[in-house]
This record gives C-alpha cells, sequence and structure tokens, in this order.
C-alpha cells in the first residue's frame, strides 16, 4: 500500500478582485489562518483579511540610515580631527557643520541599500521555486486571475472540507490540488 502523497494545500481560481476578497472573508469566517491568495495587482483589504504582519521593512531602513549617519560622521571627524588635523584658516579641527552634507548623503545611500536587502531578505527572496507554480492555471495570476491557497498546514484544514468550502465559492473551474 502506497502513502499518500503530501499536498502543499488547496487552491481555487476566481475572476474578480471582489470574488478574491469575498472568498478570503469567508474561508477567514471558517477559520483558516495559513493562506495566500495571488493577485495581478494589489487588492484594497485583502491584507487585513489575511492577517498579514506588518513589515518590518521601515525599522531596518532607520536602521540602515541611523548606522549610515553615524559611520558618515565618524569617517569625517576621524580624517579631519584626529588621523590627519590640518589648521586651515583658523577652522577647529571638528568643525560639524561642514560634516552635515556627507552624513547626510551617506545616510540616505545606507538606508536605500537596507530598504533593498530588507526587502529582498524579508520577502524570502529569490524564490525560484514554490509549490504553487505547479497549478497549470497559476501563469493567470500574473494576468487576470485571482487565485486563494488554503494551505494544508493550517490547523483548520481537513481535504474534504476545505474543498468543499472554496468549491462553495463558486471558483472559475474546480479546486485544485498544490502538490509539493
Amino acid at each position: 500500500m502506497t502513502q499518500p502523497r503530501p499536498i502543499y494545500g488547496l487552491m481555487a481560481e476566481f475572476k474578480t478582485p471582489e470574488q478574491i476578497l469575498a472568498a478570503t472573508q469567508a474561508a477567514h469566517a471558517a477559520g483558516y489562518r495559513r493562506m495566500d491568495a495571488y493577485t495581478p495587482y494589489p487588492v484594497e483589504g485583502l491584507a487585513e483579511e489575511l492577517d498579514l504582519p506588518r513589515t518590518r521593512v521601515p525599522m531596518v531602513v532607520l536602521i540602515g540610515g541611523l548606522v549610515g549617519a553615524a559611520g558618515g560622521y565618524f569617517m569625517q571627524w576621524w580624517a579631519a580631527a584626529h588621523d590627519y588635523p590640518l589648521n586651515v584658516g583658523g577652522r577647529p579641527y571638528h568643525s560639524w557643520p561642514a560634516f552635515i552634507p556627507i552624513t547626510f548623503e551617506l545616510m540616505v545611500l545606507v538606508a536605500a541599500l537596507a530598504a533593498i536587502l530588507g526587502m529582498f531578505f524579508l520577502n524570502k527572496l529569490p524564490e525560484p521555486y514554490h509549490p504553487v507554480f505547479n497549478v497549470p492555471r497559476f501563469d493567470r495570476a500574473s494576468q487576470d486571475r485571482f487565485f486563494l491557497c488554503i494551505e494544508a498546514t493550517d490547523s483548520h484544514f481537513d481535504a474534504v472540507a476545505t474543498r468543499a468550502l472554496l468549491q462553495s465559492l463558486q471558483p472559475v473551474g474546480d479546486v485544485v490540488e498544490v502538490p509539493y
């Protein structure tokens, strides 16, 4: 006797943003929490229904900006006041107003790099493979279709009951299994 093949979850396809939002609300009301929606463009209210956590990218950008500003200021102070002090026209060695432009520029540069790298890292990118790519019609998710996938790791997941719930939401076609 062979073991049943594990699945990632069940997926339903919808035509409109209103349908995907209503389907997500119904799945959330039924107690499902481990689900994801795939849409060709952002749908208002979908993130709230999916209980997506708030992003940590702003904190990463703030830390990057502070590190860039501190590094830029320290670099200039070290060069001008400590490592190679020059008396130019009676100006003090630690002339902080002269350090502001470079400090600002390095703050912006490091914050921008932190935003890009933080976004990639927090989104787990690049992700060349995901189980939903195994669904034949999933390529339409970037064109004109909306998909809702309820993961098998959800505590309320039951293949029969979850399939019945998704089918009751009138998807386009049948509810499909998402294999690993």
